[in-house]
């Protein structure tokens, strides 16, 4: 069938295009083109056909556009992004042929699942920015980020579609057009709804949001209409990931946090960044196995019930218990006599176990203060047990110009710690653990290797005893802040 409908925005199922493609059926519509599954004829293959709406194709600058567009999008080769096959014009319609992937897109799979595994969308969500990374350094921008516009394939692999087509069909005539060609506002970026330019920083705020939808199962800005979720996402903070879905690791809520800042200035510097920071939180989860054990019975349970019942002998029991009921007996003379030195239970140097330290945050600590404020009030939420608060250090807007700041925490007496462990939502930052000898200092010696913290760092120590520990930041690592949201020893 070749009959041509130009001017009719819906093309008929059965006709053939450029004498090659004949459509077999509709698989979805948007505002500015509708595809269809189609046969070609040509290689004997499934196809995706996009054919552009009519009332685009009247305006010879949008056409152009499209056609040079289409070309840049064609040299796109990645495995996470759709491959462009063909591009072409008839009867005064334009056309894009690309690969054709038979599974659901990705909005489909989160309608039908809700939030995803952690592990999941992570991964997910890696794959697409791989995907956009790599259009980023040909110079594309999405522009239309959702998940809608990412494809399954039969192996469950993540392949973004549409790139370039809403930079190719860039309106600059105000917020009712560009939401024309978008869509959809729920995973628009603030400067894309006020009307400002977009860049890479665009795609990587609407990547964000479909993270969070992947861990939530729901958009941060849900709304009735366009204005009102445009307006949501230029002025109110994102909704508290952790607060919807607690089991979140800090680490991958604050990957979402950053990645929905408002100033694109603060958000990854790009897309390879925004990668970079998912690789490593998927690393962090540890390996898949190790997941499930957090979720099911112990390794012990787990072991026992797979594992044949052999029934023993009970001699060996009983005699282990009379061994272990006289040994009982013998340490309990010792210690009621007081053992052979004459100490009491629990008098030996530097007091109480390690694991049983609990610090507690007392003072911020700034011996280079240069006039700034570095939240005094904010240094108990450090250690008061909740991860959602923390201390904070002032804002710096080209480094922290100084040798570091930091906080000191109070082991309540002269210990030797092991370990302390930082938790933070603004991974990033360089820091190390060094002793004081009070609560206004001065920094003492180091007591642990410099390390770069991610959402949550151990730093092993060296040995030294000491009450007071200063959590001491060096190098805030391209961020204007940090953050410590908790410090514990272990």
């Amino acid at each position: 069938m070749a009959s041509s409908v130009a001017g009719n925005d819906r093309s008929v199922v059965g006709e053939r295009i450029a004498d090659r493609y004949e459509l077999e059926e509709l698989v979805g519509s948007g505002g500015m083109s509708s595809v269809y599954r189609a046969h070609d004829q040509l290689l004997d293959r499934k196809v995706a056909l996009k054919i552009l709406h009519s009332h685009y194709n009247e305006d010879e600058e949008y056409v152009e556009r499209f056609r040079r567009e289409a070309r840049a999008v064609a040299r796109l080769s990645h495995p996470n992004i759709v491959t462009v096959i063909d591009r072409g014009e008839e009867d005064g319609r334009q056309f894009i042929v690309f690969e054709y992937v038979s599974g659901e897109n990705l909005k489909e799979l989160v309608d039908r699942n809700g939030a995803l595994p952690v592990r999941r969308a992570l991964e997910l969500a890696l794959q697409i920015a791989r995907g956009l990374a790599f259009a980023h350094d040909q110079g594309l921008v999405h522009r239309d980020v959702k998940p809608q516009n990412v494809l399954l394939n039969g192996e469950g692999e993540a392949k973004v579609t549409d790139f370039g087509i809403a930079r190719s069909l860039d309106v600059e005539q105000g917020m009712t057009q560009t939401g024309t060609v978008l869509g959809t506002s729920n995973y628009i970026a603030p400067e894309q709804a006020s009307g400002r330019p977009v860049d890479a920083h665009t795609d990587v705020y609407s990547l964000g949001v479909v993270l969070h939808e992947l861990l939530t199962g729901e958009v941060p800005f849900p709304g009735d209409n366009f204005v009102a979720v445009a307006m949501k996402h230029i002025n109110e903070p994102p909704p508290d990931l952790l607060e919807k879905r607690p089991d979140v690791p800090l680490r991958v809520a604050a990957i979402v946090d950053r990645a929905l800042q408002k100033d694109p200035a603060d958000r990854f510097p790009s897309m390879h960044a925004f990668a970079a920071e998912l690789d490593a939180a998927l690393h962090e989860l540890g390996s898949p196995d190790t997941d499930r054990t957090a979720i099911v019975p112990s390794l012990v349970m787990r072991e026992s019930r797979s594992r044949p019942i052999r029934r023993r002998s009970r001699w060996p029991l009983v005699l282990g218990l009379l061994a272990l009921v006289a040994a009982a007996a013998v340490v309990a003379g010792v210690l009621a006599l007081g053992g052979s030195n004459g100490k009491k239970p629990g008098a030996a140097a530097g007091g109480p176990a390690p694991a049983n330290i609990h610090l507690a945050a007392v003072s911020d600590f700034d011996p280079y203060g240069d006039d700034r404020t570095e939240h005094a009030a904010d240094v108990p939420k450090a250690t008061d047990g909740d991860r959602s608060s923390a201390w904070t250090t002032s804002s710096y807007y080209s480094g922290l110009g100084k040798p570091g700041v930091g906080i000191i925490v109070d082991a309540g007496k002269p210990v030797a710690l092991r370990k302390v462990t930082v938790l933070t939502d603004t991974p990033g930052y360089r820091a190390q653990i060094r002793t004081t000898s009070s609560t206004t200092g001065p920094l003492g010696t180091v007591d642990s290797p410099t390390r770069t913290v991610s959402g949550t760092t151990a730093f092993p120590l060296n040995g030294a005893t000491s009450r007071y520990y200063v959590i001491w930041i060096t190098d805030l690592g391209g961020l204007r802040q940090a953050h410590i949201n908790e410090v514990r020893a272990g």
